[in-house]
C-alpha cells in the first residue's frame, strides 16, 4: 500500500496465491484419494455394497477443482477484507520485530484448530457409535448356523412344463436326493425363500382360541418350507416336530409357527402344541405340530419377526381349496465346500439329471445373505471412518502447525525466558499446555455438537445409544492425548532455542 498498491491489486494477490494453494492441495488430495480407494478396494470391508463400483471419474475431478475453489475463495475471504483496505502504516507496524503477532492473528489460529478439533469430535464420535453397532450386530444370534457353509440357489418349475401340483412336489423332492449325494453335503432341504433374501410376504393368521375386534389383523410373516428345512439351516425346533413327507404329499391340515409367535399367543412354546391357526375364514384349521427358533428374516439390525411355516405343499390355504404347490424354490445345502465352483459344477448336474431345462438363478451362500443385510451399517461405518480419520489427520496437522509456528515466532522471547533461567522442560510445558488448551476447547464444543448431531444417527444405531458414554470418553481421551503427541515435537523445538543466538539475531 506505502508503494502504491490499490486494493484491487492487493485483493488480486492474495486470491491469486490462495488459488494456487487451494489447487496444490487439490491435486495432492485426488492424488492421495485414488491411493485410499485402491487400498480400500485391496482391503474388501466386509459387507461394503459394490465396492468394485467405487471409482474416480470426470465427475469427481470437477467436484474437487470445484471444491477446491470455493476452499480457496472462502479463505481468502476474510484477509482479502481486512488487509486489502487496511491503513498504509498498519502492515509496517505490525511488521516490526520487537513486537509479537497481534492478539487478532493468535486468536485466529486458535479458532481454526478449535474448529478442526470439534469437527474431529463429532465425526469420530460417529464412528465410535457406527463401531460399537456393527460389533453388537456381530454378537446377535441369527438364528440359524454357520452362514458361510450354507449354499443356496433357486429353481422355478413352469406350469407349462409340469401341471400337477403333486407331480412339481415329486420333481422337487427327486432333485433334493440328488443333491443330498453329492460328496460333502450334509443336509439338504429346500424351501419358497432363505432368511434375509425378502423372497417371503406378511398376511393375518388367526388362532382358534383367540377373539378378534373389528380391524384387528394380526399380521405374520409366511415361509413356505420342505421336510428338514429347519435341520439344514441349523434352526432350533423349541416343541414338537418338522413336517413329514407324509404331511405333504397328504395336504395334512398342519401348521409350524416360530417361537415368538408362540409366546405372544400361548404364552410358551409347549403351549402352542395341538393349538389351531388359519389365515382366511375359507381356510381349513391347521394344527401346530411343530414351534421352531426365532429368526432374523428382516435383517440383524430388525426385531426378529413371528413367522409361520406352511408346507410347500398344501390344500385349503389361501382361500383356495385345490392342492397349491410352490413352483419357484430355494434349495439349501450344507457343505463346507460351499462358495465353491467345483460344488456349483456337481450341483448344476445334480438338478439337470432329474430336468435338463431348469435354470439355476440367486446362487449364493447364506453368508452372502448375512453380511448384505448388515451393508448399510458396514458402508456408513467405513466412510465416517476415512472421515474420521481425515478430520483428526486435520486437527493433528493443525495444531503441529500453530505450535510450529508459534515457536518460530517467539524465539527472541524463548531466548529471553531461557536468558533468565526458565527451565528446558518449562518451555516444552508451556506450549504443550496451548496445545491441549485449544484442543480442550475443540473437544468440549465438539462433544457438545456430537450429542446434538448423533441423535439424527438413531436409525442406523443397534443397542447402542447416541449419547453412548464409552465412545464420548474414547474419543475426548484420545484426542487429547494426539494432541499433546502432535505438539510436543515442535514444542521441543522451543527447549533448542539457543538464547545468545536468538537475543543477537535481534
Amino acid at each position: 500500500s506505502a508503494l502504491g498498491a490499490s486494493r484491487a491489486r492487493l485483493a488480486g494477490e492474495m486470491l491469486g496465491e490462495g488459488l494456487v494453494v487451494a489447487f496444490l492441495g487439490g491435486g495432492i488430495g485426488l492424488g492421495l484419494a485414488y491411493g485410499a480407494q485402491r487400498l480400500l478396494i485391496a482391503l474388501a470391508p466386509r459387507g461394503l455394497p459394490r465396492l468394485h463400483e467405487i471409482g474416480i471419474d470426470g465427475r469427481v475431478v470437477l467436484f474437487t477443482v470445484a471444491i477446491s475453489l470455493a476452499a480457496s475463495l472462502l479463505a481468502c475471504l476474510i484477509p482479502v477484507i481486512k488487509h486489502a483496505g487496511a491503513a498504509l502504516g498498519t502492515g509496517l507496524r505490525e511488521a516490526g520485530r520487537s513486537l509479537s503477532d497481534s492478539r487478532q492473528r493468535h486468536r485466529a489460529r486458535a479458532f481454526l484448530v478449535i474448529a478442526q478439533v470439534a469437527i474431529a469430535v463429532v465425526l469420530l464420535v460417529s464412528s465410535g457409535l457406527m463401531i460399537r453397532t456393527f460389533v453388537a450386530l456381530t454378537h446377535v444370534d441369527p438364528g440359524f448356523t454357520a452362514p458361510a457353509e450354507l449354499q443356496t440357489f433357486r429353481v422355478y418349475i413352469p406350469e407349462a412344463e409340469v401341471k400337477d401340483p403333486v407331480e412339481v412336489a415329486r420333481m422337487q423332492e427327486a432333485m433334493l436326493h440328488k443333491l443330498e449325494s453329492i460328496p460333502g453335503v450334509t443336509s439338504a432341504a429346500f424351501s419358497l425363500g432363505v432368511p434375509m433374501d425378502d423372497n417371503n410376504w406378511h398376511d393375518p393368521v388367526f388362532a382358534r382360541d383367540h377373539n378378534y375386534t373389528d380391524g384387528q389383523l394380526p399380521l405374520h410373516l409366511f415361509h413356505f418350507v420342505a421336510p428338514g428345512y429347519f435341520k439344514t439351516m441349523g434352526i432350533p425346533i423349541a416343541a414338537g416336530r418338522d413336517y413329514t413327507w407324509d404331511d405333504l404329499y397328504n395336504t395334512a391340515p398342519v401348521a409350524i409357527v416360530s417361537e415368538r409367535m408362540a409366546r405372544e399367543n400361548w404364552h410358551d412354546p409347549s403351549s402352542a402344541l395341538g393349538k389351531q391357526v388359519r389365515i382366511g375364514n375359507k381356510d381349513a384349521w391347521r394344527e401346530v405340530v411343530g414351534v421352531v427358533g426365532d429368526v432374523h428374516d428382516d435383517g440383524m439390525a430388525k426385531d426378529v419377526p413371528s413367522p409361520v411355516y406352511w408346507p410347500t405343499l398344501a390344500a385349503n390355504l389361501m382361500g383356495d381349496a385345490h392342492t397349491q404347490v410352490r413352483r419357484g424354490i430355494a434349495f439349501t445345502l450344507r457343505s463346507p465346500r460351499a462358495g465353491s465352483q467345483v460344488f456349483m459344477n456337481e450341483i448344476r448336474q445334480a438338478v439337470w439329471s432329474v430336468d435338463s431345462t431348469l435354470p439355476l438363478a440367486n446362487v449364493h451362500t447364506m453368508d452372502y445373505y448375512y453380511t448384505r443385510s448388515m451393508a448399510r451399517t458396514s458402508f456408513t461405518l467405513v466412510m465416517l471412518a476415512v472421515a474420521g480419520g481425515m478430520a483428526l489427520l486435520l486437527g493433528i496437522v493443525g495444531l503441529y502447525g500453530v505450535i510450529a509456528y508459534s515457536v518460530s515466532q517467539r524465539r527472541r522471547e524463548i531466548g529471553i525466558r531461557m536468558a533468565l533461567g526458565a527451565q528446558r522442560s518449562k518451555l516444552v510445558g508451556m506450549f504443550v499446555r496451548y496445545a491441549l488448551e485449544m484442543a480442550g476447547v475443540g473437544v468440549a464444543c465438539g462433544l457438545a455438537a456430537a450429542f446434538a448431531l448423533t441423535r439424527l444417527m438413531s436409525s442406523l444405531l443397534f443397542n447402542v445409544k447416541p449419547t453412548d458414554a464409552v465412545t464420548y470418553v474414547a474419543v475426548s481421551l484420545g484426542l487429547i492425548l494426539t494432541a499433546a503427541l502432535s505438539s510436543y515435537i515442535p514444542a521441543r523445538r522451543a527447549a533448542a532455542v539457543n538464547p545468545t543466538e536468538s537475543l543477537r539475531a535481534e
